[in-house]
């Protein structure tokens, strides 16, 4: 346990600890997309971590899938941005923006424009989608051509570019989680035939693409990207060549001497642990549900460098006090997660009982 509170580097930064707030969709941003003045709020309340990941933030307007999620291509997205960086850092933490494109799992009720979803191909992932009208089904997403894919590695390109004028430290792509990124990996949401279909290397192309543009316009040292090997989330089954592809991607990925890798553990650990081989820089482990005693696991074994947590750290804000004194830990309310004002947002009470 004591290793979690000894400094990390993670690309260009040294971080103060090896704790990490793993990115969490809480769709209270405003309806074009700006961060609120609460959302720095929340984020500084969080800061005792090393490194705050953001919640999934659209590169553009294509980009979005839920109601009020935040974006990073305005002025106004850069200026809601500006407020939380400056919160954060003045807590001495450091903070990646996470750059997340949805693909199909979007609803045209929920983006600026209404178009149609894109998506490797047209297959819809056979899921409900939350709207402003209730529970709709997800449609069909349109697939996205050749230029339109290069037009989407340039969205994601801009969408760094405003994340450090913004003042985030760096970007962590989302390559997870059933959206666009990932959707690429899965023969079951891409069945093209051209150089982003098919094989194992045309399958990862994309990602490799869109961290390699990443890296060329703000920096190797300031990019990173979140994997999820096996997840079935949105109707993603990646089929059984899915561990090669982790690993030729791991051994791509590395090339690029990116900030950091964030693997969204599943259980496979033969595969996290050839990730962890084939992949020559820091690596952030985040396993989902993990109970506190198993905290610092990952992190003694040498599988991580860093360890990644989620609900325990959104229901407390002095997550690491907490820690290195034993105290008990809130318990999350899962009623509030999306949407809404401060209740189960900014309310959760520190170790004083007050809230943060």
């Amino acid at each position: 346990m004591t290793a979690l509170f000894s400094p990390a580097t993670v690309g260009r930064y040294t971080l103060s600890n090896r704790l990490v707030m793993a990115p969490m969709t809480r769709s209270r941003a405003a309806p074009d997309g700006t961060p609120t003045a609460l959302a720095a709020t929340y984020y500084a309340q969080r800061a005792d971590v090393g490194l705050i990941v953001s919640e999934g933030t659209q590169p553009s307007d294509d980009g979005q899938g839920y109601l009020t999620t935040p974006g990073i291509y305005t002025d106004a997205h850069v200026a809601g941005w500006q407020a939380i960086t400056a919160a954060v850092h003045a807590k001495g933490a450091r903070l990646f923006i996470q750059l997340m494109h949805v693909g199909r799992m979007s609803h045209p009720d929920n983006t600026p424009h209404h178009r149609q979803a894109v998506a490797p191909s047209a297959i819809a992932p056979s899921a409900p989608m939350f709207t402003m009208t209730g529970m709709q089904p997800i449609p069909e997403p349109r697939a996205l051509t050749t230029e339109e894919i290069r037009q989407t590695v340039a969205d994601f390109r801009l969408a760094a570019r405003r994340a450090i004028e913004a003042g985030a430290d760096g970007v962590e792509i989302h390559g997870a989680n059933g959206y666009l990124v990932q959707q690429f990996f899965a023969p079951s949401a891409n069945t093209r035939t051209d150089q982003y279909g098919g094989s194992i290397e045309n399958r990862a192309r994309f990602a490799i693409e869109v961290a390699t543009a990443i890296a060329e316009e703000i920096g190797a040292d300031r990019t990173a990207i979140r994997l999820s090997p096996g997840a079935q989330l949105g109707g993603i089954d990646e089929g059984p060549e899915g561990p090669a592809l982790y690993r030729y991607l791991s051994a791509e990925l590395s090339r690029l001497g990116l900030a950091y890798v964030h693997v969204m553990h599943v259980g496979d650990e033969a595969l996290v642990a050839d990730i962890r081989k084939l992949w020559r820089g820091t690596l952030i482990v985040n396993r989902p549900g993990r109970a506190r005693e198993q905290i610092g696991t990952d992190l003694a074994s040498s599988l991580a460098d860093l360890e990644a947590y989620g609900q325990m750290v959104l229901a407390n804000p002095d997550f690491v006090e907490r820690l290195k004194t034993n105290a008990p830990m809130n318990a999350p309310d899962h009623n509030t997660y999306y949407g809404g004002g401060a209740k189960g947002y900014t309310d959760y009470p520190g170790l004083g009982g007050a809230a943060a």
